[in-house]
């Protein structure tokens, strides 16, 4: 039998990268999939290239109105939610002396409040059906040490760490495991743009970051989506009915806690 069969899940930032290759191993394991995005062009895109139940979903993380109508649409089509993972984030990086209080409310906007209104949105979902649930977050090694470039991205990211914990300790009563996945470097479109920007700030050429980076992870490379998509079945599963609060490394051995 496959691992999430029956299941219904909500994927947030799934057309494209993470998020995607996510829905798609979860459709593999039997689930249906809602892929949420705010470009739903994208998310139509991908769900029609996953197939296997995927669906579009119009998701802005930043709006309370969106989170709920996306909700509503889950509950609509699968008859409930069991398992969201909160995939929507934004990076920026600058200088500390040179953070903007744009950048600023930007990240924290989509990465935190995103993160936790939408995890709350789906845990009201979730007991109100009585069935409990999985609640997957995306945190980052970024969130594990503060980073010269990066304040910003890396205290958005601490702040999912803790809300992962703190949710995680309150929602188990209602039989809903919060964890978290911390990827380290995951090659990719994503990081095409972290590092022009690194590029930009360090004075590097096109492409020397991420051969920096690259050759710094222990397992000898970047990671990949697929590479996550493991820990994010295991965490949905039963085989994780026991563990709460607790958030994953899938980093190729970048960070040990």
């Amino acid at each position: 039998m496959k691992r999430l069969e029956g299941k219904s899940a909500l994927i947030t930032g799934a057309a494209r990268g993470i998020g995607k290759a996510f829905a798609a191993r979860y459709a593999d394991e039997g689930a249906t999939v809602a892929i949420g995005d705010i470009n739903m062009a994208g998310a139509e895109a991908a769900a029609a290239e996953i197939g296997r139940g995927a669906y579009a979903v119009q998701l802005d993380v930043t709006d309370q109105a969106s989170i709920d109508a996306a909700i509503a649409t889950v509950e609509e089509k699968s008859g409930g939610l069991d398992i969201l993972i909160n995939n929507a984030a934004l990076f920026d990086l600058a200088p500390f002396v040179d953070i903007t209080r744009e950048s600023y409310q930007r990240l924290f906007d989509i990465n935190v409040a995103g993160t936790l209104f939408t995890m709350q949105a789906a845990a009201q979902s979730m007991i109100k059906r009585g069935q409990g649930g999985k609640i997957i977050n995306m945190a980052s090694q970024a969130g594990r040490r503060g980073e010269s470039l990066v304040g910003v991205y890396c205290a958005t990211k601490a702040a999912v760490i803790s809300l992962t914990q703190s949710a995680g300790l309150n929602l188990i009563q209602h039989g809903i495991n919060v964890n978290a996945i911390a990827p380290g470097v995951v090659d990719g479109e994503h990081w095409d743009g972290v590092d022009a920007l690194f590029a930009k700030h360090e004075g590097l050429k096109p492409g020397e970051k991420k051969a920096a980076v690259s050759a710094a992870v222990p397992f000898g490379r970047m990671g990949t989506a697929e590479d996550l998509t493991g820990m994010a079945v295991f965490l949905a599963s039963k085989e994780a009915d026991y563990i709460l609060a607790q958030t994953y490394n899938v980093d190729g051995g970048n960070w040990m806690s």
